[in-house]
């Protein structure tokens, strides 16, 4: 009896010695990685036995037992986050795990691009594939109320940038991050601006901004035209800029401004409404709020396109006149 007893205890000592080994052999063997990088997804609420299950499902270990063990052993079993991440070839267990622990999930890139309209930034993120579809089908106000701005129009008051979220972050989360960056940069902006300017209000600034990033694309012209449109507000000048009223015009503009839309009365129409247009009339940058809280000093009170994206500025109505017969004549021989 005692010779079986020693033989089964020495059987369970070599049983014992060889699965320890295993397991210091998987440990140390790293995980089969076919490609580069592999993106794999922990599933919200999985446990470690369901993480394990998926990377012998897999194919990325053998089976499920070594994994848990690792985990329970380093303490890590509670600890596993939600989301996309990426494994990469030469990753042993314990950097998976790592990993996985350590919440560096995959962030996916989305960018609002400075002069877009609210709905082209919505449509945007919608296109996108990565987000949720959250945004579809609603109204501006229904949008403005789910983020916390109830009464709140829409246009202007997103940053143009380039943000990173995980997959499914939803299209509100997208919103509201663009909503608090563009609160940040206004209010900085404005707490800096130069004195003496026609602006009552931080949303003031953000209108005048929006219809400087539509006038013009080139930075150098950027604090000019906003010159021009300061000394035009501080003369009672009507700004008569065409952008407001395309965007007044909404769908109806086909590309071609006309001379009868210049006259036609809407709320966003400068060449009829005295001041600004009640609200943005596009996602404005940084330089385009910084250039309307801090323009050009000079006299000039008008200026015209010349073709190559940048503006010819005059003093006088009579030098613009001459300046738009120039450019009209030579745009019309091109």
């Amino acid at each position: 009896m005692g010779r079986v007893l020693a033989a089964l205890a020495l059987g369970v000592c070599v049983l014992a010695t060889g699965v320890w080994l295993d397991y210091q052999r998987f440990i140390a063997t790293p995980v089969r990685i076919g490609e580069p990088t592999l993106v794999f997804e922990v599933p919200r609420g999985s446990g470690a036995r369901q993480i394990a299950d998926a990377l012998t499902a897999h194919g990325l270990i053998r089976h499920p037992y070594y994994f848990l063990l690792l985990a329970h052993r380093r303490g890590d079993g509670a600890r596993f986050k939600a989301g996309e991440f990426e494994l990469t070839q030469g990753m042993t267990p314990g950097a998976v795990i790592d990993r996985l622990v350590s919440g560096r999930v995959i962030q996916y890139p989305i960018t609002l691009v400075e002069g877009w309209t609210f709905r082209q930034a919505v449509a945007a993120i919608l296109a996108d594939g990565h987000f949720g579809n959250d945004l579809a089908d609603r109204s501006d106000e229904s949008l403005m109320a789910a983020l916390g701005r109830p009464g709140t129009h829409p246009e202007g008051r997103f940053f143009p940038d380039t943000y990173s979220f995980p997959r499914r972050t939803t299209g509100l989360d997208v919103l509201r991050r663009a909503a608090s960056r563009m609160d940040q940069v206004l209010a900085g902006e404005w707490a800096g601006r130069a004195p003496g300017l026609p602006l009552k209000t931080p949303d003031e600034a953000l209108i005048l901004a929006s219809i400087i990033e539509k006038e013009t694309g080139l930075a150098a012209e950027r604090a000019e035209i906003g010159g021009v449109f300061v000394r035009r507000l501080n003369a009672g000048m009507r700004l008569q800029t065409d952008p407001t009223v395309i965007y007044g015009m909404g769908t109806r503009f086909d590309g071609n401004l006309r001379r009868a839309d210049l006259r036609e009365a809407t709320p966003y129409n400068t060449y009829v409404i005295a001041g600004l247009p009640p609200t943005p009339i596009a996602l404005p940058g940084q330089a385009a709020i910084h250039a309307a809280l801090h323009p050009a000093a000079g006299d000039s009170l008008y200026f015209v396109a010349r073709g190559d994206g940048g503006h010819v500025f005059s003093a006088t109505l009579e030098q613009h006149n001459r300046a738009v017969s120039e450019y009209q004549l030579r745009r019309s021989h091109e």
